[in-house]
């Protein structure tokens, strides 16, 4: 930041930020399908897929329809770990108006199963 800029001017920056440049039909549309992509992907220990798991934390969209994933994994030592990332760029690029995927993988915080929907807790018998 710069010397002479405050908080207080970041954040009037943030709020007068331009909104995006995608239609929102069109951002929803691809909202919609990215979370229908995301949940044909499976922890192959895990009968529930990886949304409904509450392993993806954060997806953005950019006006340049660049899909960034921010995720995790159950566990650090899942044996999935250098596959998993793959599978969701994969799923994330089949959506129609995504023209580019990045997926990063983080640990902080970690996932625990409070993260999971209810749909997730029902399939695995913890409701």
């Amino acid at each position: 930041m710069a010397d002479d800029m405050t908080s207080r001017d970041v954040d009037a920056a943030a709020e007068t930020a331009a909104p995006s440049a995608i239609p929102q039909d069109e951002l929803n549309q691809i909202t919609d399908a990215l979370i229908a992509a995301f949940k044909t992907v499976f922890d192959p220990e895990i009968p529930v897929d990886i949304y409904e798991l509450g392993l993806i934390y954060k997806v953005d969209i950019d006006d340049d329809r660049k899909v960034d994933i921010e995720m995790t994994l159950t566990a650090p030592g899942c044996p999935v770990a250098g596959e998993m990332p793959g599978w969701v760029e994969n799923a994330a690029r089949t959506v129609e108006g995504v023209k580019d995927v990045e997926v990063q993988l983080t640990f902080d915080p970690p996932w625990d199963p409070s993260r999971m929907s209810d749909e997730a807790r029902l399939a695995l018998n913890m409701l």
